[in-house]
């Protein structure tokens, strides 16, 4: 199994989803801020996560992305899988003279696998939160509502153009 930086970034974007689970969904150009990643590599990532439903989109303005289910029904094989591409495990080379490891990696790669299966996305948001992390909550979007313009009155006696200077400055 190869954990690439693709696997990585996909990881640390899901713990910060899981995170600020309860809060609005997370733009993507947030997240790009927050971890010094690329938005064109998060789309990237993203694309596939949504692929296998391990997050929802939202449109729009206050939009961007949630966790698809609750945090704690994600592991961390979950994201590996979705975004990681697995090879052919029949694919070892079978020539004379050459030594057969394949079956030393694949029982590893399983070893690896099976005990990312039994790490959850909420335990790791769980351990950020007892390291002392704090999540900055963003503010509430408006979604296109103004606020109600001030009536001002009127000054009396104010001429409003030349002629009503002239008049005024007659009388």
């Amino acid at each position: 199994m190869r954990l690439s930086t693709r696997g990585r970034f996909a990881i640390t974007a899901m713990i910060d989803l899981a995170l600020r689970e309860k809060g609005y969904p997370v733009p993507l150009s947030d997240l790009a801020l927050r971890h010094g990643i690329s938005l064109s590599y998060l789309e990237q990532v993203f694309a596939k996560l949504r692929q296998h439903s391990l997050v929802e989109s939202t449109r729009g303005p206050g939009g961007g992305y949630a966790l698809g289910f609750r945090g704690d029904n994600i592991t961390v094989a979950d994201i590996i899988g979705a975004i990681e591409e697995v090879g052919d495990p029949g694919s070892a080379r079978k020539n004379r003279g050459v030594l057969d490891t394949q079956a030393l990696w694949d029982s590893l790669n399983s070893a690896v696998f099976e005990h990312m299966k039994t790490i959850t996305l909420k335990s790791l948001a769980d351990e950020q939160r007892a390291s002392g992390f704090e999540v900055q909550e963003r503010k509430k979007p408006t979604k296109g509502v103004l606020a109600a313009p001030v009536h001002q009155v009127p000054r009396p006696l104010v001429p409003n153009s030349v002629f009503a200077l002239g008049q005024a400055l007659r009388a």
